[in-house]
């Protein structure tokens, strides 16, 4: 991996150490001989990824030597390993010490791509210094390695695209492939609040960059489209933004992927279910202090999560359609209570006093209650072992009860819960809080649908919500994500791998590959809102259908319906996913060496094996991989479980109104996970564009 050098996160994340591949290390030795730093070693966090195949019988190509021509002043390049899973090498250069070669590289960039630098942006002027040294650097390898090797080379955003558009210019023997995991100009766009995907076809895409001043980082990202051998991107939605933004159809999509290895807990996420569950109710029990007359039991936490992007991200679609759940709850005398929790970074002053005072109350009152209980228990236990039929007047004493008042009258409150966690910096103005009380969600005892609004990411040392964010999703039973602008979309993915059923949309890219994978999304847990083809009301009352379908679940149906979704986490393992990149490397040999591919299916994938060099917007890793292995099996879409009812609404009441009979008073048994009918091991991409 090829990327830039921190010292700041490079003391703790990186694992320094020369390089062992001679190749390497003579490319490092020569550009430290031309007074270039150089840092070797193992990184321990992710980061962007520059993919280089190495092989023989290719037709070698001699490079200039570009150190002394371009790069006179001393630079540090770090080399090493990168402490995460997989400990990837890694090449770390510091952009500080080139600065002095900034004029030379931003007059030759103009000269050969005609793009240039405003002075004021600093960013792009680091994005030039990057791109250079890695270009230098790919350049050098090239022809330390000889007559044989292939070199792939994969960028990722616009980044990295100069390192790829010199790359191209200086005729570098690499092969590359870029991908852009959203538009620069598409992020610009959605966040001034346009109709943007009614509009695609209709913008003019250097008038809208320039308005915005971005028009050289656009074309940086258009260039770099335009020149890799093979442009990809993450997702069929994104895809087609890219292709009216960036004036190229994608080649290839690439999905992103997690690694589950330290999150699927196979049988026991039930039970950790359960476990974060139970702290959600005491931060509940803390937060309605004084107005407590919830049933946990039938109490459904939901939550939406993400960057602070009111609309982007579906905040708005998600308060309103829960104003309309709440009426809806109401109307049909519902026992349910939905508390709704939003997770938005913002910008706050401190603390809400109101929230600590309701934490350190309801603490207090239960340290009270736990010293009585002990207290009661040995006084049961004494007067049984005298003989004795204990009363009530020998178990709680006058000053049990004065200390159990006390804290009773400090539990009572007259305000309503407060909305918010914190106090915000702009409270007036705050988009969330203002449609909260148009919508007049404002936890009164009549509502149904009770809102916590926390503003700042999740810490286990918050003195309200002491968890982190993973054991906060694992505890809820529903995440909402009706995303309008989300090219792909972490947040439902890794709901999935935890076994939590989540709302998406086809507007992001978890969403359209669900929808390409699975014959019945809504059987699995994965309810996909259509806010594409329709409008925002019908969208929003599409989405309100499915939370007030999730409330009418017994409790036996979401125990099933959990254990659906969590199968479907080996669908987004890395392990699985990586084929798609190692597709995308061999459309870039084969655009670029047809014959090299040729040559090889004549020789045992054993004895000759490529070498892969990876490299991202800010990193590059180095890999080996078997481009000759890729799985070529047909296409495969998973059927609905064989234990789903006969429609996917099926579960709900035929009357808006419940029958006498309680479901959660049901007996069942929690190995009982209703076949779902999935089976892994034979997964293979759906889209057909991905296979070579």
């Amino acid at each position: 991996m090829i990327g830039i050098c921190n010292e700041k996160y490079v003391a703790m994340e990186v694992d320094k150490m020369e390089p062992t591949m001679p190749q390497m290390k003579k490319t490092v030795d020569l550009m430290r001989s031309q007074n270039i730093g150089v840092v070797t070693g193992r990184w321990l966090i992710e980061g962007t990824v520059l993919h280089v195949c190495s092989r023989h019988n290719v037709k070698r190509v001699f490079f200039f030597n570009y150190g002394p021509k371009v790069c006179p002043s001393p630079s540090t390049v770090v080399t090493g390993r990168w402490l995460i899973e997989g400990y990837p090498k890694v090449v770390l250069f510091d952009l500080d010490t080139a600065w002095p070669n900034y004029n030379s590289w931003s007059w030759e960039m103009f000269e050969k791509t005609g793009i240039g630098i405003p002075d004021h942006d600093t960013e792009a002027k680091k994005c030039i210094l990057f791109g250079f040294l890695t270009a230098w650097f790919l350049g050098e390898f090239r022809a330390q390695c000889g007559e044989k090797p292939v070199l792939v080379a994969h960028f990722h955003e616009w980044l990295s695209g100069v390192g790829l558009l010199m790359t191209r210019m200086r005729q570098i023997d690499v092969s590359t492939v870029f991908t852009t995991h959203a538009t620069l100009l598409g992020r610009y766009l959605c966040a001034a609040n346009v109709d943007f995907y009614n509009n695609l076809d209709k913008f003019e895409c250097d008038t809208e960059a320039g308005n915005r001043q971005i028009y050289h980082r656009y074309c940086m990202e258009r260039a770099a489209a335009h020149s890799a051998h093979v442009f990809s991107t993450v997702s069929d939605i994104t895809s087609l933004e890219a292709q009216h933004l960036l004036k190229r159809k994608p080649d290839l999509i690439l999905p992103n992927g997690l690694s589950i290895k330290n999150t699927q807990c196979l049988h026991e996420f039930q039970n950790l279910h359960a476990i974060a569950k139970d702290k959600i109710h005491n931060f509940v029990t803390g937060h309605f202090y004084g107005h407590f007359d919830l049933n946990l039991d039938k109490t459904v936490y939901m939550f939406i999560a993400g960057r602070y992007e009111y609309s982007n991200k579906g905040a708005d679609m998600y308060i309103e359609c829960l104003s309309r759940l709440n009426h809806r709850l109401k109307m049909t005398n519902s026992d349910t209570t939905v508390v709704a929790f939003l997770i938005f970074p913002a910008a706050t002053n401190n603390f809400n006093v109101e929230s600590l005072r309701g934490q350190a109350v309801v603490k207090q009152l239960k340290e009270t209650v736990d010293a009585i209980k002990n207290n009661v228990g040995n006084k049961v236990l004494d007067q049984c072992l005298r003989g004795r039929m204990p009363t009530n007047d020998d178990l709680l004493e006058r000053d049990d009860l004065i200390k159990l008042k006390r804290c009773m009258y400090a539990n009572q409150s007259t305000a309503l819960p407060p909305i918010v966690t914190h106090n915000m910096a702009d409270d007036a103005n705050d988009p969330i809080l203002n449609q909260i009380r148009s919508a007049k969600l404002f936890n009164s005892k009549s509502d149904r649908v009770k809102i916590i609004f926390h503003p700042e990411f999740l810490s286990q040392t918050s003195p309200l919500l002491s968890m982190d964010y993973d054991e906060f999703v694992r505890g809820c039973h529903l995440g909402v994500f009706p995303s309008y602008y989300e090219p792909w979309g972490y947040t439902p993915a890794e709901c999935t791998v935890k076994g939590i059923p989540s709302v998406t949309t086809n507007l992001s890219g978890f969403g359209c590959f669900m929808q390409s994978h699975l014959s019945d999304p809504e059987a699995y847990g994965i309810y996909i809102v259509d806010r594409r083809f329709k409008s925002g009301d019908e969208s929003c009352h599409q989405l309100t259908d499915y939370l007030y379908h999730f409330c009418r679940m017994s409790r036996r149906e979401r125990i099933i319906q959990r254990n659906r979704t969590e199968r479907l986490s080996e669908l987004l393992d890395w392990s699985r996913l990586s084929m798609y990149y190692t597709n995308a490397r061999r459309l870039a040999i084969d655009r670029t060496r047809p014959e090299f591919l040729e040559q090889q299916r004549s020789i045992s994938p054993v004895s000759h094996r490529v070498f892969v060099l990876p490299c991202l917007s800010c990193l590059v890793i180095l890999s080996y991989t078997n481009l000759l292995r890729v799985p070529q099996t047909a296409s495969v879409r998973l059927p609905r479980p064989y234990s789903a009812p006969s429609s996917p609404f099926s579960s709900r009441a035929a009357s808006p109104y419940q029958s006498d009979e309680d479901e959660d008073a049901k007996v069942f048994d929690e190995d009982d996970d209703g076949d779902s009918g999935l089976h892994t091991g034979n997964l293979a991409s759906t889209d057909s564009e991905s296979v070579v």
